[in-house]
């Protein structure tokens, strides 16, 4: 059996001496760099979520005791570096000063509550 020719098939030879056509050219070219890219881009995440999550927390020191009003049911707390922040049964948001001592403002609350059971 003779081996065809490209001619005798139909099928187009493939000249290794053409010149790349300039638009592959540029898509080959931004493929490349936005892969480049991308990985830096991998890098840089990766490093800045190892250097974020290596450091400590900061922890804001929590007062030994909190000055409620009597009667007052604490039904959740929290803190800023500069206040206490308490919402009780009553439906109310106490702030106190960082030491938990001072009484700065209380707020009502308009917030509907589902009954706990």
């Amino acid at each position: 059996m003779d081996v065809m020719d490209a001619k005798e098939t139909g099928t187009p030879e493939l000249e290794q001496d053409q010149p790349e056509p300039a638009n592959l050219r540029f898509l080959r070219r931004l493929v490349t760099v936005l892969t480049m890219v991308m990985i830096v881009g991998v890098i840089a995440i990766v490093a800045l979520l190892v250097i974020r999550l290596s450091q400590p927390a900061r922890m804001v020191p929590i007062p030994a005791q909190i000055a409620l009003p009597e009667g007052t049911r604490v039904v959740a707390i929290t803190q800023t570096a500069q206040n206490v922040l308490v919402v009780t049964e009553g439906q109310n948001l106490l702030i106190f000063d960082a030491s938990g001592t001072e009484l700065l403002q209380a707020v009502p609350l308009d917030i509907a509550v589902q009954p706990s059971q």
